[in-house]
């Protein structure tokens, strides 16, 4: 065990409040050039936060070398006397927490024979289809995460994920496709089928006219558009610093009634399931939009503390050592059920561009991505070359329906969906 309690116990001499977030782990990883697995490598990683509170200055260093932990504090103590002071109402004290790991499969060792199985899985997938391999790429890693601080919270969890992707072409048509889970429930059959497919099916689309269509957005494209635009909207930091467009609607219907939008730490099949947040908070299921009303907005301690609000146990960290943000577990949008690709429609698959949209305005313009015309059920014809522009906010406020096929996408589980009268820029 790394000297947590040293840490905490010198700390506590330099500032009020003393907190320790420590990871350590390793992870294998393998990559394809073209059909050809070019390497398989192990490696292990370690990494420090240290964030230390005193008369309301907060201050945060980050180590890569756990000899380095003396200069880590060190470093977290001066940083916060360069710190603004803020309203603050303490690290969180230990809870009674049920102690059964969740996002965690005690089965899983980093096996080179587990790399191998799943690229060459997505490989034999891909061969269906008169398609080249250009890259690919398959992970696997289990790490232990630890957080304590100088109220006597400690608190310690396992995390499993495994992963793959693959990519294909046809001459100037690609195909893309990925997976991921805690557990080893990946199919890279299916991974390297889809990707195949797509850039197979893509080939020799025609054009369409602009104009007004009916869409259906895959669950990849719809979580890049909400991500982009929708979850930002729900954060208390941005709500209390004018970047919200929902920041003054609590209690008002913001999107389509039919849909609900929630965040579940719990959820089994979740890649962010946990019983407590990046803080020490216990986590809850969070209702942020109940039939198409605005319920909640999410908090860490920072916020909570200078807008006189309560944490919702929604700090996450991005990257090994990185300082606690507010963030999502695992967002779930629910609502009626339909076969999406029943009638016809503009199939998008994905699309290049979310992150060039206002989170606060919700308007986006984005490249489409194998787009296909479909109706009863199936791809009827790729389409060329098209792009999509609209509004965020106003295309989730009159939707048709979910699709039946939920998919775990980061931080996001969500379904296709299919829209009406979206504006498709073509010839």
């Amino acid at each position: 065990m790394y000297p947590i309690e040293e840490i905490l116990r010198k700390g506590a001499v330099l500032a009020d409040e003393v907190e320790v977030y420590l990871t350590e782990g390793v992870a294998l990883s393998g990559e394809l050039k073209r059909a050809q697995v070019s390497r398989v490598a192990e490696s292990r990683y370690f990494s420090l936060s240290v964030r230390t509170i005193k008369d309301g200055r907060i201050g945060n260093s980050q180590s890569s070398n756990p000899r380095d932990w003396e200069k880590c504090l060190d470093a977290s103590v001066a940083s916060g006397t360069l710190a603004t002071e803020q309203p603050w109402n303490g690290l969180p004290h230990p809870a009674k927490l049920d102690s059964r790991p969740i996002a965690f499969d005690p089965s899983l060792t980093p096996d080179s024979d587990i790399i191998l199985g799943l690229l060459k899985g997505m490989i034999e997938g891909a061969s269906s289809h008169p398609v080249e391999v250009t890259s690919g790429g398959a992970s696997l890693s289990v790490q232990t995460t630890t957080l304590a601080n100088s109220n006597g919270l400690f608190y310690s969890r396992p995390r499993s994920h495994v992963s793959a992707s693959i990519e294909t072409i046809r001459e100037n048509s690609t195909g893309y496709e990925f997976g991921n889970s805690y557990t080893m429930d990946l199919d890279p059959v299916s991974i390297g089928d889809r990707a195949g497919f797509l850039a197979s099916a893509s080939y020799g689309g025609i054009d369409i006219r602009s104009g007004p269509y009916d869409v259906v957005l895959s669950p990849v494209a719809f979580a890049q558009l909400i991500g982009a635009v929708l979850l930002p909207a729900l954060s208390g930091r941005n709500v209390h610093a004018g970047r919200s467009k929902l920041a003054t609607s609590l209690g008002d219907q913001v999107i389509d009634p039919a849909l609900s939008l929630s965040d579940d730490p719990f959820l089994e099949k979740g890649l962010g399931s946990t019983r407590w947040d990046a803080e020490g908070v216990p986590t809850r299921h969070l209702s942020f939009i109940r039939k198409g009303v605005l319920e909640h907005f999410s908090y860490d301690l920072k916020t909570a503390s200078r807008y006189g609000k309560e944490s919702t146990g929604s700090a996450v960290r991005t990257g090994h050592g990185g300082g606690p943000a507010i963030g999502n577990h695992n967002v779930i949008i629910d609502g009626p059920r339909m076969d999406v690709m029943e009638d016809e429609a503009i199939y998008i698959q994905d699309v290049v561009g979310a992150h060039t949209a206002n989170p606060l305005s919700g308007d986006f313009s984005v490249e489409l991505t194998n787009p296909f015309r479909i109706s009863g059920g199936t791809y009827e014809k790729p389409v060329r070359k098209a792009m999509m522009s609209g509004n965020v906010f106003d295309m989730l406020g009159d939707t048709s329906g979910l699709g039946r096929d939920d998919r775990v996408i980061g931080s996001l589980v969500v379904p296709s969906i299919r829209l009406k009268k979206q504006h498709i820029i073509g010839t």
